[in-house]
């Protein structure tokens, strides 16, 4: 079995499939090159949301509930907030501030995004390496018809009602991948796009330079799970972003978007009839149930996805 993997990772669902994951393979035999689109400044701090995700679902505190923040935590902060009549839209939890406050000070005095990353890890003793997918700045914005929003302000503040019109990431040109990524891809047994949001979540990832191209030249075998069950998301406005875009919501179009580097996808059994469809895209599919409920669940995904990246070639 591969030992050794990197992940494409967004929020929830790539939090969620990395569980199973690591009861499969040591924490240290897996990097996970995490979206930083969805960072934003809030109330003064630097907020991550989707590398946070990822390490309080590691460490064991996330809110499972939620599916984000600290399982637990308390609101005071936030609603002594309110009386000043500051906009309260982005739920920031006590012991959640913290994380925000220590990383803002640490972007202040100069450490960079990847270094805050380690260290903030290192303090939830994990082991797993997770780097940021670039120290830069990128900020996707979503255009609709009300006016252009940071995502974050489209998906929390105004619930995704907005009818979306196009995404356009601000910065990606100038960014490039943070330390450590391209070698990542470079060298790893396996590469795992994680059942994420294939415009907001993956899509960042791949548009910071040289990222796809690695992707392309590596000899790992690459496997993508589709975040897309019967033509609907299970958690976030994917389906919206993609139908905005042009793009029908289904299995099949997040194979599409991934058709020029993936070797595999993995898709659910409900989209069965999508098989051929995809396979002419000359890719590799797989179905099973990719709806991860229990840690079982998660489990039994991870070891099929592993078993995927055994085959030879790329």
């Amino acid at each position: 079995m591969i030992r050794q993997v990197t992940c494409l990772a967004g929020g929830v669902g790539a939090a969620r499939f990395l569980q199973g994951l690591l009861k499969i393979i040591p924490q240290e035999n897996v990097t996970a090159i995490v979206n930083t689109g969805d960072d934003i400044e809030l109330y003064g701090l630097h907020i991550s949301p989707d590398p946070d995700i990822v390490i309080y679902t590691i460490a064991g505190i996330v809110d499972e509930e939620k599916g984000w923040g600290i399982r637990g935590d308390t609101f005071n902060c936030l609603n002594s907030l309110k009386k000043y009549g500051v906009e309260t839209w982005f739920n920031l939890g006590d012991k959640d501030l913290a994380t925000h406050i220590y990383r803002t000070k640490l972007l202040k005095n100069g450490t960079t995004l990847d270094k805050v990353i380690q260290k903030l890890s290192k303090a939830f003793d994990i082991k797993m390496k997770i780097l940021p997918m670039t120290n830069c700045k990128v900020i996707p914005q979503i255009i609709t018809e009300t006016g252009k929003m940071h995502f974050e302000e489209y998906l929390v503040k105004r619930k995704a009602r907005d009818k979306v019109l196009n995404v356009v990431l601000e910065g990606v040109e100038a960014a490039t991948p943070a330390p450590g990524v391209l070698q990542s891809i470079k060298t790893t047994e396996g590469i795992i796009v994680c059942p994420s949001n294939p415009i907001v979540s993956i899509g960042p990832i791949l548009a910071v330079k040289k990222v796809r191209e690695a992707l392309k030249k590596t000899r790992a075998r690459i496997a993508a799970i589709s975040p897309i069950v019967r033509g609907a998301t299970l958690k976030g406005p994917a389906d919206k972003l993609m139908r905005g875009l042009g793009y029908e919501v289904s299995a099949y179009s997040v194979a599409y978007l991934y058709r020029d580097f993936i070797d595999v996808f993995i898709m659910d059994q409900v989209d069965e009839a999508e098989k051929e469809r995809v396979e002419k895209l000359g890719v590799e599919v797989i179905t099973t149930n990719t709806i991860m409920k229990t840690m079982r669940d998660k489990v039994k995904l991870a070891k099929l996805v592993l078993t995927s990246l055994e085959k030879e070639g790329h």
